[in-house]
């Protein structure tokens, strides 16, 4: 059943110039007219959201997105009396000036409607949207996935033409990265810090790395730990002790993190190693 009254979570993420994640549901809430200085992207997960903007009237419904360009005034309200519920992203310019030269777009993007029927950037979005909301949700993971999602929204939808460039082969570039990500272990680390290491813009960096080493930064990050505290497991260390020492939040998380790679939790591998 949806909520029967008017809720919203906000968190803010200090990560190219400001990005503000918002999940909320209004019923009874009706935003009068107003605009902002920020992009702002959404899904509607259910309901329907009516709102004016670029001089018309706009119908989101469940499974579309809605969106909106700073400077330009618009309102929002449920389209029935049960409201609606989405999943907002707002977003400084800085954002979409990096996203957009990536796609290869020399200027801010500008987009010509306010609904969007896209079901893959939708998923999409959801996906990036609940992994920001998490706590402690690594730097690294929740960078990678706003800007590949904001490349994505760009290339399919911004007006004019806009194509992501091919990734070259950067052995020398994946390498610097490697080095960085070993020396940051128990960091939580940064993609602008990553791709400054690797000479590289933070997108570009993202596609070259994956293709190298056919796993994400951060998933590279996470098999890296792991591994270190599969060695550290040979010493009688605390797993507490351990979980700290190379970047996992807390042993809980490292169990669930070291279990899905090497298939038993770290104090069974222990007993093991140990003949137990």
């Amino acid at each position: 059943m949806p909520p029967s009254r008017d809720s919203a979570r906000l968190r803010y993420l200090d990560v190219f110039g400001g990005v503000r994640v918002m999940h909320a549901h209004y019923v009874r809430h009706s935003f009068s007219r107003h605009s902002h200085d920020e992009y702002a992207v959404g899904r509607i997960e259910r309901g329907a959201m009516r709102f004016r903007f670029l001089g018309r009237d706009n119908l989101a419904a469940a499974g579309r997105i809605n969106l909106t360009v700073p400077g330009e005034v618009h309102d929002g309200h449920g389209a029935d009396a049960s409201g609606w519920s989405y999943r907002m992203f707002y977003l400084a310019p800085e954002a979409l000036i990096l996203a957009a030269a990536e796609a290869s777009k020399k200027r801010l993007p500008d987009f010509n409607c306010g609904v969007l029927d896209d079901p893959a950037l939708a998923a999409h979005l959801a996906r990036t949207h609940a992994l920001a909301l998490e706590d402690h949700a690594p730097q690294l993971a929740v960078e990678s996935a706003v800007l590949r999602l904001l490349v994505n929204w760009i290339a399919r939808h911004a007006d004019g033409t806009a194509r992501v460039r091919p990734a070259r082969s950067e052995p020398r570039a994946v390498t610097r990265a490697k080095e960085y990500l070993d020396s940051h272990l128990a960091d939580d680390v940064r993609l602008t810090q990553v791709a400054r290491a690797a000479h590289l813009s933070p997108f570009h960096f993202l596609r070259v790395f994956q293709s190298s080493t056919g796993l994400t930064p951060h998933a590279w990050l996470v098999q890296r730990r792991v591994e270190q505290a599969r060695r550290l497991l040979e010493s009688s260390t605390r797993l507490a002790d351990i979980a700290a020492a190379t970047g996992f939040a807390d042993q809980a998380h490292m169990t669930r993190l070291f279990k899905a790679q090497v298939g038993v939790p770290p104090g069974q591998y222990r007993k093991m190693l140990q003949g137990g």
